[in-house]
């Protein structure tokens, strides 16, 4: 079984700004998911060649949401 590279799966020859938060956060979950099964070997990482885009995404992700939150607070506040 050969090794898949987390990175070069999700972006299939993109640039990763050529990818939503959401298509990483989907392939990573596919990927990882295949990877706990079984079904999928990965190349060992390295943080800034594979899982960076994964944090990327997420880091994102979680700043929406605080902001989505304090706008929710200072909404209920008023």
């Amino acid at each position: 079984m050969s090794e898949t590279n987390f990175a070069q799966a999700i972006l299939q020859g993109r640039h990763y700004t050529e990818l939503t938060d959401a298509e990483i956060l989907a392939a990573s979950e596919q990927l990882l998911s295949e990877w706990m099964a079984g079904d999928i070997r990965m190349e060992r990482p390295k943080l800034y060649d594979h899982y960076a885009l994964l944090l990327l995404a997420l880091t994102r992700r979680n700043l929406e949401l605080e902001s989505r939150v304090a706008a929710l607070e200072r909404g209920e506040r008023s």
